[in-house]
């Protein structure tokens, strides 16, 4: 009796994340009520020992966009690094080694581990720093970074991913893959190891710009919260959680 054959089920087809970029736009209502809230006092919040936190901005923004977050940290007695990037839209593996190097440079100057605080796309180059230096980082907390699916994103943030990405091949020739999921760089294979080091990344579930379940990480501490993804850098329930985690 000849064994019928067996047809393989289809894969599901994940439909494109439409996001919500109208939303987004109350990170300046969320903003205020991080101003407002007891926790952006320092209430109820542990102070610091001076333990080094180096902040990492997301996708087309620059260390100004966590001004807010360092400066809380420092009233709370950490001691807040800038990443030093500008405009992150560069090649990831020249934007991780510019960041292992300042990585270095924090941790030396501390005299101890760095916790490593990305948003966004600046989580993805945390996770793959941390992956590179373990003995140099405390820990990894990112704040709606796509770990488990870097380019699962909106239809809007796809097609400025794809004028970065014409950008990069203007200036490199050579890496027609740059800033695609067939980038053979080792930064794509840094962001499918297992960090060394406590990881915990916290999504939001209305986020209007990354798919909250890219956010998902095996092994790692996945915390939800609620607000916009943009909001995620002055969220006062975002503080709260990295209050009760540093």
């Amino acid at each position: 009796m000849t064994a019928e054959p067996v047809t393989p089920a289809p894969t599901p087809v994940v439909p494109p994340f439409r996001g919500n970029l109208f939303g987004e736009a109350r990170f300046q209502l969320e903003f205020l009520a991080l101003l407002a809230s007891a926790v952006h006092r320092g209430v109820g919040v542990r102070p610091g020992d001076g333990d080094p936190v180096l902040a990492v901005p997301g996708f087309l923004a620059g260390d100004a966009s966590l001004a807010v977050l360092r400066a809380w940290l420092r009233r709370c007695g950490y001691r807040a690094y800038r990443s030093g990037i500008a405009w992150n839209v560069d090649c990831s593996e020249a934007a991780v080694r510019r960041l292992d190097r300042r990585l270095t440079e924090v941790a030396e100057r501390a005299g101890r581990p760095v916790t490593v605080i990305g948003h966004s796309r600046g989580g993805l180059l945390a996770h793959a720093v941390a992956v590179r230096r373990p003995s140099r980082v405390r820990r990894v907390i990112t704040l709606g970074s796509p770990l488990s699916s870097p380019f699962d994103a909106s239809v809007l943030t796809l097609a400025a991913v794809g004028g970065a990405r014409l950008g990069q091949n203007l200036l490199r020739p050579a890496r027609p893959q740059c800033l695609t999921v067939d980038c053979p760089c080792a930064f794509g294979r840094d962001l499918r190891a297992a960090v060394a080091v406590p990881l915990t990344s916290i999504r939001t579930v209305e986020d209007g710009i990354v798919r909250p379940e890219s956010c998902v990480v095996d092994g790692a501490d996945n915390q939800a919260v609620r607000g916009s993804h943009i909001g995620l850098c002055v969220n006062p329930e975002v503080y709260s959680r990295i209050a009760r985690l540093l």
